[in-house]
């Protein structure tokens, strides 16, 4: 399997998960985050999380999914910084 990295990161919505769990109203801990994705039955521990707001860690798409649903932010925002 071939590595691909971008701008020296693995992932490009690590910093937009990260904005987006401080300004969840209250914010959320990395703990909390992982509570909420267990729901859906997403398994990714606060470590997990924590590397993938670092950019050092690649992200599945249904992990991308089920963070959007439980931050409460569109795809659209998590993935081009857009609305």
């Amino acid at each position: 399997m071939k590595i691909y990295w971008y701008d020296g990161n693995k992932n490009i919505v690590g910093l937009r998960v990260k904005q987006a769990r401080l300004s969840h109203n209250p914010p959320l801990t990395q703990d909390n985050l992982s509570a909420k994705l267990e729901l859906m039955n997403i398994k990714l521990d606060r470590i997990s999380i924590s590397r993938i707001e670092s950019g050092n860690r690649f992200v599945a798409d249904y992990e991308i999914v089920g963070i959007s649903r439980a931050l409460n932010i569109s795809l659209n925002w998590l993935l081009l910084g857009e609305n």
